[in-house]
């Protein structure tokens, strides 16, 4: 394997559980904790909750994987990615998509293989989840910064597996010409530009121009759309109206407002009081929801999330 990041931070990210894909090692799998939840029928992600009747998410069967774990144009206090190790420029070659895909659900099933053993676990769900039916390409780095990412979603499409694509809103000329997910996520982390500067941290000088344009270049996209705000307590939980703007300017099918969680690498950066409670969470979506016209469709208090629908 060539590798895109240095011999002892893999092995840092490995012994987190990351386990990487393809020959160049530009792609990772990880599982998510409410897929080993829900295994043991202890709850499962919100978005099971939000989509399961929609698209048929089941968090037992989700495959959470990146196909650019080492690159990103955004460097956001509140990730929880190690962000020193992204470059926001791709090199190096990529993978066929294929090849990304067999092994991340190789590695999914070796990950998981353990819970066989286990007698709390639910032996349906372990045998279904043996074969994914969800992909979450969203785990870390900037996907549309991949030169294959159309390959991997029509991969996943071969395989009736559902797309959840998350992007930061950095590449629009990709957008323009994307192979349709399931559902596409922009992130909208701030109402405003000054704001977008100090949380997202971006290493072009246009990022904000950058994601107003994929916003709306969003309403033209013949796929389910939604707009990911994440809310950090004394940073980007202000200004709701300007939140509604970019609403109204993107036009997509869901919202989701979810609290940032102190969890991984951001550790180093924020603190557990920039973690807003789940009733801060719903206060900031119901002005949201008053200024929109979206209507609140569900909540996973778990998660701290919010889901509004047109």
């Amino acid at each position: 394997m060539a590798q895109a990041i240095p011999p002892e931070r893999m092995r840092k990210l490995e012994r987190a559980g990351y386990r990487f894909l393809g020959r160049l090692g530009h792609g990772a799998v990880k599982i998510c904790h409410w897929t080993k939840s829900s295994l043991l029928d202890r709850g499962a992600c919100y978005k099971e909750a939000f989509y399961g009747n929609l698209f048929g998410v089941r968090s037992h069967r989700c495959l959470q994987l990146t196909p650019a774990l080492p690159f990103c144009d955004h460097r956001c206090v509140f990730c929880w990615r190690d962000t020193d190790l992204t470059s926001p420029s791709w090199t190096g070659g990529a993978d066929d998509p294929r090849d990304i895909l067999n092994d991340a659900i190789k590695a999914q099933r070796i990950l998981l293989s353990g819970f066989g053993g286990n007698p709390e676990v639910n032996r349906e769900k372990f045998r279904e989840a043996m074969n994914p039916s969800h992909c979450a390409i969203s785990l870390a780095g900037e996907p549309t910064l991949c030169p294959g990412i159309n390959g991997l979603i029509e991969e996943c499409k071969k395989r009736g597996m559902t797309t959840f694509l998350v992007t930061n809103g950095q590449h629009p000329e990709v957008l323009e010409n994307l192979e349709r997910p399931t559902q596409l996520y922009i992130s909208v982390v701030a109402p405003d530009e000054e704001t977008y500067l100090r949380v997202c941290r971006p290493v072009g000088m246009d990022g904000w121009e950058k994601l107003t344009r994929s916003l709306s270049l969003m309403k033209t996209l013949d796929c389910r759309r939604a707009i990911r705000l994440t809310m950090v307590r004394g940073m980007n939980m202000v200004n709701p109206e300007g939140y509604a703007r970019l609403v109204e300017l993107a036009e997509p099918d869901h919202l989701e407002v979810k609290a940032y969680m102190f969890v991984g690498f951001s550790r180093k950066r924020m603190t557990m009081d920039n973690m807003p409670s789940h009733a801060e969470i719903a206060e900031f979506a119901k002005k949201l929801a008053d200024l929109t016209g979206y209507s609140i469709a569900c909540e996973s208090e778990a998660s701290r999330a919010i889901l509004l629908k047109k």
